[in-house]
């Protein structure tokens, strides 16, 4: 199979709006035109204005006005008020100029946009049928225009898909779809195509960021949060399959299931993934995985397969990890991930159920001069909590670990002797 369109994995398969205003301009009334083209006066008496030459005054008065005289007043205070009243305008919006820069011969800074979920786009519809079909089609519509797809060129041609979550033209994708390109293109969703070059990758979250070589502003989609996320809850599937032409294809499902560990053959296994039936077909790799208040929820990233095909399951990685390892890339240029100096495995069964315990990680080896060796963590020890968020496997650990920076002081509560102990480690 094709690197690009799909990344093979245990059982596992990566697969990879403002459109312009055509509307037709209607002709105008013709009514009141002469034969030249051009529309007659109105008679003095219908119009608001009036020309001094239509003005029942001496012709003397007719010439621009350099003195008061009787029965011009009134027309000579309204151009004086409309003269010092465009004076004032004049004064205020060089002070507004001045005060906004735009005097300076440097251009204005441009700040980027990233659009975050604060309030649901769309409340979640409480009835079946027409309504959550209607839902789907505006969210398709809203969200479409943010998903690309990405064309990569080198020793093995392929496709895959991307989300722009920055409106400066920065894309997440999956670091499987853009590993080892020559070349990147990336094409909008209007079916323009531009040069994109790599940010930077991580392979251990299967996350990259592409930035478009193009003129910002872009649109971006609404980021919102998988902390929330609830197995049955309905999901909306965007992405650019097999590389097919003519834009995104949107699929719809639900969550199957949450803090999957898919395991893969060409790297470490992916952790937390969002699972969901939405169908995600080679090339939907990077693509968007929304909730239905129209806000990315997860970046696809794998299909199940087995020796008879797909199984109709896909993955996706949270999307609040997405953009942390995004925002590190673009910052500097790869991804940083804290180092406790440990391994271990999850917790058996039996013994976690002869301990009273639901689970936990247990160290099988300490690293030398390592934070775990620092905190004096030792082999044997039954990892049960980290800040007081319990543990119940390695896979847990290392994600309760994700949201930490090196420098972060830890409390590990471990099960040792049978006994809880309190350490503290400073992360690296």
């Amino acid at each position: 199979m094709d690197r690009r369109t799909g990344r093979n994995l245990r059982g596992v398969e990566h697969p990879d709006r403002d459109e312009p205003d055509d509307r037709a301009h209607g002709e105008g009334d013709d009514d009141g035109l002469d034969e030249a083209g051009f529309r007659t006066p109105l008679p003095p008496d219908d119009r608001l204005w009036r020309h001094p030459s239509e003005l029942d005054l001496p012709m003397r008065l007719r010439e621009p006005m350099r003195r008061r005289g009787p029965g011009v007043g009134r027309v000579v205070t309204s151009w004086s008020t409309a003269a010092v009243a465009g004076l004032l305008g004049a004064v205020l919006a060089i002070g507004v100029v001045a005060s906004t820069g735009m005097l300076r011969d440097e251009p204005p800074i441009r700040e980027t946009v990233v659009r975050e979920m604060v309030a649901p786009a769309f409340a979640p519809s409480s009835r079946a049928g027409q309504d959550s079909d209607e839902a789907v089609v505006r969210i398709a519509a809203d969200a479409g225009p943010a998903v690309v797809r990405i064309e990569v060129l080198g020793d093995q041609d392929g496709s895959g898909s991307g989300v722009l979550f920055r409106d400066d033209g920065h894309v997440l994708t999956n670091a499987h779809v853009v590993d080892e390109a020559d070349r990147i293109m990336v094409v909008l969703s209007d079916g323009s195509s531009f040069d994109a070059e790599l940010v930077g990758s991580d392979g251990i979250t299967d996350i990259a960021v592409v930035k478009v070589s193009r003129t910002a502003p872009f649109p971006s989609a609404v980021i919102g949060t998988a902390a929330n996320l609830a197995v049955g809850q309905p999901t909306i599937a965007i992405g650019s399959p097999l590389g097919l032409i003519g834009g995104s294809s949107v699929t719809t499902g639900v969550v199957s299931a949450l803090g999957r560990e898919v395991d893969s053959r060409e790297g470490p296994p992916l952790l937390d993934m969002i699972q969901t039936d939405a169908a995600i077909a080679p090339g939907s790799s990077g693509g968007a995985l929304l909730d239905m208040n129209g806000t990315v929820i997860g970046i696809t990233t794998a299909i199940a397969v087995s020796q008879v095909g797909a199984e109709g399951l896909g993955f996706a990685v949270p999307i609040d990890l997405a953009t942390r390892v995004g925002a590190q890339i673009i910052s500097g240029g790869k991804a940083v991930h804290v180092w406790l100096g440990i391994e271990g495995r999850d917790l058996d069964a039996a013994r976690a159920a002869d301990a009273g315990l639901k689970g936990g990680a247990e160290v099988t080896d300490v690293v030398r001069r390592s934070p775990a060796a620092d905190a004096q963590v030792a082999k044997g020890d039954v990892i049960v909590a980290l800040d007081g968020q319990q543990v119940r496997s390695m896979a847990g650990l290392v994600i309760a670990l994700r949201s930490r920076s090196p420098g972060d002081v830890i409390v590990l509560t471990v099960i040792r002797d049978g006994q809880a102990v309190d350490l503290e480690a400073a992360l690296e």
